[in-house]
C-alpha cells in the first residue's frame, strides 16, 4: 500500500463522518445495491477478490478524494467490467440499455448470497509448511515493501507500519497471497499473523498511549525477525 488509498497514519484535519442513531448496516439503500452488484459480478469468474481491491486502488487520487466509499466501489467495478469485455462503455453510459451479457446466468442471485457468505473465507488454504513465527515473537514489518510480482502492484502491508517492530499475538491460517493473486500470478498461500504494534512505535511522542497498540493481520512474507 503506497497509493492515494493508503491514508492510515497520515495527518488529516477532516472530521470522521459519523451517523447518529441506528440506521442499519447501510446508510443509503443504494449502498446495499452497490455491494450486491459487486458480489454478483464477482461470481462471473473474470477476476478475483484481490484484483477487485487493486482496481479500487488504481483509481486516481482525485477520484479517491472526491468519491464516497461506495462510489469508489462502483467506479472500480465499471473499470473491471469494461476491461474484462463484459460490457462496453456505451452500455454503462446509457441507463436505458436493454442489452444483456451472455454471462448473466452465471451471476450470483439474491437468494444465493446468504449461503455464499456463510461459507466463510474463500481465501483460506491448507499448506504443508509450518509457521515461521510463533506467538510472542518480536517481528519487523518489511521496510519499503514492494510487490515482487508486479511493479507498483497490490499489497496489503500499510505504509505506516513498514519498518516498524511489533509482536506476534496470533498465528492464523494460511491464506492466498494478495500480492500474487491480484495479478493472476498464482495463489501462493502463506500463513497470516496478527501482529500488535505499540502506538509509540508507530507515531512519535505518543508515550501517553504506551499501553495501547494497533493489531494488523499480515502475511508471512511481509515480516522478518526483529
Amino acid at each position: 500500500m503506497n497509493g492515494a488509498h493508503d491514508i492510515g497514519g497520515r495527518p488529516c484535519d477532516e472530521p470522521i463522518g459519523m451517523t447518529e442513531g441506528d440506521s442499519g448496516v447501510f446508510e443509503h439503500e443504494w449502498h446495499a445495491r452497490a455491494l450486491a452488484v459487486t458480489l454478483a459480478a464477482g461470481m462471473l469468474g473474470k477476476w478475483n477478490l484481490d484484483a477487485s481491491r487493486y482496481a479500487r486502488e488504481c483509481l486516481s487520487e482525485d477520484e479517491h478524494r472526491s468519491l464516497s466509499y461506495y462510489e469508489i466501489w462502483m467506479a472500480a467495478l465499471s473499470d473491471l467490467l469494461v476491461r474484462s469485455g463484459l460490457v462496453g462503455k456505451s452500455e454503462l453510459s446509457d441507463p436505458n440499455s436493454t442489452e444483456e451479457s451472455p454471462l448473466r446466468a452465471s451471476a450470483a442471485k439474491a437468494d444465493q448470497i446468504t449461503d455464499i457468505l456463510d461459507r466463510g473465507s474463500p481465501t483460506a488454504r491448507e499448506i504443508a509448511e509450518t509457521p515461521k513465527f510463533r506467538v510472542g515473537q518480536p517481528v519487523r514489518a518489511c521496510g519499503d515493501h514492494r510487490n515482487r510480482f508486479a511493479e507498483g502492484g497490490h499489497t496489503r502491508l500499510p505504509s505506516y507500519v513498514q519498518g516498524r517492530v511489533g509482536r506476534i499475538c496470533r498465528v492464523g491460517q494460511a491464506h492466498i497471497l494478495p500480492d500474487s493473486n491480484a495479478h493472476f500470478q498464482g495463489e501462493r498461500p502463506e500463513y497470516v499473523y496478527s501482529v500488535q504494534f505499540p502506538m509509540s512505535e508507530l507515531w512519535q511522542n505518543d508515550a501517553e498511549h504506551e499501553a495501547d497498540g494497533v493489531i494488523l493481520d499480515l502475511w508471512e512474507s511481509y515480516l522478518e525477525p526483529a
